[in-house]
């Protein structure tokens, strides 16, 4: 994985509608227009993992879930300051680089009975549209991803999309059940090819969308938990199944969180952040958060704060999730323990829960290399192990963010459970945002209805 991100980066590309052959000459045989799926597959897994759940979007939700601060002048991203131009990037990201590489995949693994790429290929797909769809709403798809056939595509409902999702990981799943001709390996970042550990992120992601919707309309809570618990029976079993991309930690090739907390960055943890750690003598601090290196005390910075400090009074994530060579974490068994225990606690009521997010608390310290039978942790565990119907949904959201920190799935359960608990930061510019603009290109290209939506306004799933 030597110079990696560098290589992969440089590559990406190359199956955009941006290398389309307009003309039979003067072909650069650098840059090739017809590549194999174990060329695609690499650098979408690579753009999945550094743009895509570590990039500006992925950062403006860690700012609404108030996880970090900005030692900057306020008004700023912490305190709801966007304009749409900003969103350009990450909208070019989710469809130009991914979904659009993603679509040649899968096409070309279905044109050569290549099975165990078109399904990786289609589950990746789907877990991006969750993305896309969670951050901005209605979005293009079923006009979207021809080139230059459709520069206008109709945005299709979030109702819709949330159809489609499912849909691609059924297709997922039954295209790694067939025989391939060609298999993954080196070229598969995440899983190294391991098709069941695909699989059971397929089922993992299949609970993970159904749980977003118990509260959409036209949809029934224990009906979808039932489904959700139906699918965690074939999903992620242990730790070593995560989603994760491993960073060498080189030069060119460090983690995107380890590079987006360098100090010339401004970025900080939120007092938020840290204080929750102190106030609950959470024996995982140590490993989440790093001291402030002038003080080394635990110090996180008040967000909307209008006093600037030194950045090195600050606490930022501490090697196991902020370090250059740290893996990044983007769907985690502990995910699937809480969605388990959530669905049992709807279907079935706390006591039935409680077990299950025992469970997910220690999975999650055990993870982060805690002994998970000592004096710390047992303490730990009689202080926030028990639930109650009164506590059951905040301590479960509660423990999921921690076990989530720094995960972009924080911000969707913020908004469909309340938890935890947020107030409107200091010197905010409105009220807590529940979705992303649209983008200034979509704006001017493909005007669309939907696009006057507000950072406040609810998506589809987000109902009151």
């Amino acid at each position: 994985m030597k110079n990696i991100i560098f290589t992969i980066l440089c590559g990406i590309v190359l199956t955009s509608g941006a290398c389309k052959k307009f003309i039979d000459k003067n072909d650069d045989p650098n840059r090739p227009i017809n590549v194999q799926e174990p060329l695609i597959l690499s650098p979408v897994e690579l753009a999945i993992s550094h743009s895509l759940n570590a990039g500006y979007a992925a950062i403006l939700t860690q700012h609404y879930t108030q996880s970090v601060a900005l030692n900057q002048p306020v008004p700023n991203e912490g305190t709801y300051l966007l304009v749409n131009s900003q969103m350009d990037g990450d909208w070019s990201n989710a469809y130009a680089t991914i979904l659009n590489n993603l679509k040649v995949m899968i096409e070309k693994a279905e044109t050569k009975n290549n099975t165990a790429y078109s399904g990786v290929g289609k589950i990746l797909f789907a877990y991006t549209l969750g993305t896309a769809t969670d951050l901005w709403g209605d979005i293009p798809l079923l006009q979207a991803l021809k080139g230059a056939t459709d520069f206008t595509p109709a945005y299709d409902k979030q109702e819709d999309i949330y159809a489609s999702i499912q849909d691609y990981l059924d297709k997922g799943i039954a295209d790694l059940d067939k025989e391939s001709e060609l298999y993954p390996g080196s070229d598969d970042f995440f899983y190294e090819g391991d098709l069941s550990k695909w699989e059971k992120l397929a089922y993992t992601l299949k609970a993970r969308y159904y749980m977003h919707l118990t509260k959409a309309p036209g949809n029934t809570a224990t009906e979808l938990a039932g489904k959700a618990l139906a699918a965690l029976q074939n999903g992620m079993t242990a730790n070593d199944d995560d989603l994760k991309f491993k960073y060498p930690g080189s030069a060119g090739n460090e983690n995107q969180w380890y590079l987006t907390f360098l100090p010339g960055s401004t970025l900080v943890l939120s007092s938020n952040t840290v204080d929750s750690f102190k106030s609950r003598n959470d024996p995982r601090m140590p490993v989440i958060v790093a001291p402030a290196k002038a003080t080394g005390l635990y110090t996180g910075r008040h967000i909307g704060d209008v006093n600037l400090g030194s950045l090195e009074d600050y606490s930022i994530p501490a090697e196991f999730y902020g370090g250059a060579d740290a893996a990044h974490y983007i769907v985690n068994y502990t995910e699937a323990l809480f969605l388990k225990a959530e669905a049992t606690l709807i279907q079935s009521g706390a006591a039935a829960a409680e077990p299950i997010y025992q469970e997910a608390i220690l999975a999650h310290m055990d993870k982060l290399g805690l002994n998970t039978s000592s004096a710390g942790v047992n303490t730990y565990m009689l202080l926030r192990g028990t639930l109650t119907e009164a506590n059951a949904l905040q301590r479960i959201m509660e423990e999921k963010s921690v076990a989530n920190f720094l995960n972009m799935e924080n911000w969707v359960d913020w908004r469909r459970t309340g938890f935890p608990k947020l107030e409107k930061v200091p010197n905010a510019s409105g009220d807590i945002p529940r979705r992303m603009l649209y983008p200034q290109s979509e704006l001017i290209s493909n005007p669309q209805s939907q696009q006057s939506a507000k950072l406040t306004d609810r998506l589809w799933w987000d109902a009151q």
